[in-house]
């Protein structure tokens, strides 16, 4: 190996042990391109904006944009825009001098000021007023505030970071977010993806939440049954990697022994096909969508129990194997990530 290529080894492992020390663990390739993004612009002061759906970690990659960064040494201030009212929305941002109003008995300084010289997160921008829009639009445009009550103008050196679970240019084309803001937002992005489509990654975060609840709770090591492993991987985790710790940290909890067997909630495939009917359907619709259903639940139970074997799957369910594998096929149930699912990292 070339002096080149083992200093960008070395970069490398580095960075990668700085986003461990961080919590934000994944070996799939969609995750690590999202992590070499954020080692990309760490270093650069524009604005960010971190988009992605409810518990994908967006304020655990804001703290390590700010954490990798020359900022690191100074605050990292977190604020939900939903907690910030309008009516103290200047006081809580730039802050107030005593006597600025009726509750002022002392001088206080805002998130702005207590952020100097390091990085501000905005989480949840899309709750902000309309009021809260121009405000913010107003500091953005060159940092500059004066604190409520206040005479002198004050120029904040800090790094902007906007986080929003919410398709904010669809809040833009409905008149609810100022596409002048979403600009000046946006000038630097970052996705952080749905743990769904993550493949192993839930297996590792789980086994690695396990070790973390053995050493916070002083209770022996625990691990997952391989039909857990399998379930893991076939859920859809709608709240994702905080569904996962939740469920991980219960499971550690209730679990009698040292293998954790989880037993996923059970409902009739054509209850849940009746849940979404629509009206209008006709019946052999309705009816084929049903159908379709049950056969996507049956399948995916079959495969968790055998971990992929298709053949096996076949006799448990006599049916011809060629006929099962077309059918699998035709619900994009892949047999692989139930097979490498029984099996642990």
């Amino acid at each position: 190996m070339t002096d080149i290529g083992a200093s960008r080894q070395g970069r490398n492992e580095s960075s990668d042990s700085a986003f461990t020390r961080l919590n934000l663990l994944g070996e799939s390739l969609i995750f690590r391109k999202t992590l070499r993004i954020i080692e990309r612009i760490a270093d650069v002061d524009a604005t960010v904006l971190i988009q992605g759906e409810t518990g994908t970690g967006k304020e655990l990659a804001a703290r390590a944009l700010h954490y990798l960064s020359p900022r690191r040494e100074f605050p990292f201030i977190p604020v939900n825009c939903g907690a910030l009212p309008d009516n103290l929305l200047e006081s809580e941002l730039f802050g107030h001098e005593r006597g600025a109003f009726t509750d002022a008995k002392k001088a206080s300084r805002g998130l702005v000021s207590q952020a100097e010289g390091g990085t501000l997160l905005l989480d949840e921008v899309e709750a902000m007023t309309p009021r809260a829009q121009v405000v913010l639009l107003r500091f953005l445009q060159d940092h500059t505030y004066r604190p409520v009550g206040g005479r002198q103008i004050s120029s904040g050196d800090l790094r902007i970071i906007a986080s929003s679970n919410v398709d904010l240019e669809e809040m833009v084309r409905r008149g609810e977010f100022r596409r002048d803001l979403l600009f000046r937002f946006g000038i630097l992005n970052v996705t952080m993806p749905p743990l769904r489509e993550r493949g192993r990654d839930v297996a590792l975060l789980a086994e690695c939440f396990l070790d973390r609840f053995a050493t916070q709770y002083e209770r022996p090591q625990k691990r997952l049954h391989p039909s857990s492993i399998a379930w893991l991987m076939s859920h859809d985790w709608p709240g994702n990697i905080r569904e996962l710790e939740n469920l991980m940290l219960r499971e550690f909890l209730l679990a009698d022994g040292e293998v954790i067997q989880i037993a996923a909630p059970q409902r009739n495939a054509a209850d849940l096909a009746f849940d979404r009917i629509d009206v209008d359907e006709t019946f052999k619709s309705a009816k084929a969508r049903a159908i379709a259903l049950f056969e996507k639940n049956y399948l995916r139970h079959l495969l968790t129990e055998t971990c992929g074997n298709v053949s096996q799957a076949a006799r448990i369910s006599r049916k011809d194997r060629s006929t099962l594998n077309k059918l699998v096929k035709k619900h994009g149930l892949a047999s692989d990530r139930f097979r490498s699912a029984g099996r642990r990292p």
